[in-house]
């Protein structure tokens, strides 16, 4: 009896002590194989995208530092129903990239590019981070190529993200990107380089105000993390009182990587949205 009621504290001690969802950095998942992929060349760089099923297209945008496979969970919830598409943004993953400074209008661009090539007229685009300015970006300025857009964790500027030096979730991501980026790259030395390059775009980039959300038209939810690590949780509530019909969504108990600590409820959502008429 002694031994059991040991074992229970144990049990209960262990719950108790263990990290909350949203101090966790679940491991990256693998993407399923793909029905094509390949390298396009757009912009003066080579693009690595892939598809998966059939169906009305989806385009999935990772954010900095990360790559197409952060959005594993989502393709293998999706490809049943959707034509299925990720790609690598210019100078992650397996894309290139070359000497032209980074910006949010020329990703927006890349992103057109490819869906030129693929000979998609119009997709439904779900961003993270940096993948959401950039879907926000095309919903202010290229309309007409996007039938939905979920954007989870954009900022409006760059006063709008926070100090994430102390975040040890954010911290790991770093981490985990510089060896991913070694693996996948066509420069695997060059790391500190893409970073120094990103960077000057994040410190200066997007730089929005009222006016360009209230352009926007296209079916549009705004979403976040209750406890999102990198953006000030005024952003979302604000992008979304300022874009015309948009949906605010928080999820509870994540972060900036809720689709890996929650995958189950982020698809459900996405899902929903996506079926929405």
């Amino acid at each position: 009896m002694r031994a059991l009621i040991f074992a229970i504290a144990m049990l209960a001690a262990t719950a108790t002590s263990a990290a909350p969802q949203w101090m966790t950095l679940p491991p990256t998942p693998t993407l399923p194989a793909p029905d094509k992929s390949g390298l396009v060349p757009v912009n003066g760089v080579k693009l690595w995208y892939a598809e998966f099923g059939r169906g009305e297209p989806v385009l999935f945008v990772h954010g900095g530092l990360g790559n197409s496979d952060y959005w594993a969970h989502q393709v293998r919830a999706l490809r049943d129903k959707y034509r299925v598409i990720v790609m690598d943004s210019r100078g992650h993953g397996r894309s290139s990239r070359n000497a032209q400074p980074f910006g949010y209008d020329l990703m927006a661009s890349d992103v057109i590019g490819l869906l030129d090539t693929l000979k998609i007229r119009k997709v439904a685009l779900v961003g993270w981070s940096d993948g959401a300015i950039v879907g926000l970006d095309i919903a202010m300025h290229h309309p007409e190529r996007l039938s939905k857009l979920f954007a989870f964790a954009a900022n409006i500027d760059p006063t709008g993200v926070s100090d994430i030096r102390h975040s040890p979730v954010f911290t790991a991501f770093i981490a985990r990107a510089g060896k991913e980026y070694g693996r996948l790259s066509p420069t695997p030395r060059q790391y500190d380089k893409f970073v120094a390059q990103i960077t000057r775009m994040w410190n200066t980039q997007p730089r929005w105000t009222k006016a360009d959300f209230a352009r926007i038209r296209t079916p549009t939810w705004i979403v976040d993390g209750d406890h999102d690590e990198a953006i000030n949780h005024d952003q979302p509530r604000t992008m979304a009182d300022w874009t015309p019909g948009a949906g605010l969504l928080i999820e509870p108990d994540v972060s900036h990587f809720a689709f890996l600590q929650d995958p189950e409820r982020f698809n459900r959502d996405l899902v929903h949205f996506l079926e929405r008429r």
